[in-house]
């Protein structure tokens, strides 16, 4: 079974499970164009993101992300795909979007041990309104948590 890693901006750590999982398998990443449009990303986060990037093995591309992962997939005849964990609903649109175009692929989420046990919903657009939400948690977590 050939495996491709699909890295999306959630999860950019060189530490993630994905990563023993399949070492050597081709990585992708995609700059999601609509998401760039639509969220207004700041350049000073963009240029946080691709530095991030530069330390992983991954192909970088820029488009619709779906299609992007479809001919990566397609590019290396791979039968499965592994993504990092998103709470971000685009990111189930985009996997579904995967599954439909690739009804004979393998698509898994790989879970990762969350830095913090939230729950509640948050707004995942800005990080500061996330950061703000959950600082004291992750900073100063109860114990025995």
């Amino acid at each position: 079974m050939l495996t491709i890693l699909w890295i999306h901006a959630d999860h950019l750590s060189p530490y993630h499970p994905i990563w023993k999982i399949a070492p050597d398998a081709p990585a992708i990443f995609v700059w999601d164009e609509a998401l760039l449009h639509d969220w207004r990303i700041s350049l000073k986060r963009i240029a946080f993101i691709y530095e991030c990037l530069l330390e992983l093995p991954v192909t970088i591309r820029r488009g619709t992300v779906a299609t992007e992962v479809v001919a990566f997939c397609n590019e290396h005849a791979a039968t499965r795909i592994l993504t990092p964990a998103s709470p971000s609903p685009r990111h189930q649109h985009i996997c579904d979007t995967i599954r439909q175009q690739l009804p004979d692929v393998q698509l898994d989420i790989v879970p990762e041990t969350p830095f913090i046990a939230y729950t509640d919903k948050t707004d995942l657009k800005r990080f500061y309104r996330f950061w703000s939400v959950v600082r004291d948690s992750a900073l100063y977590p109860k114990k025995g948590t």
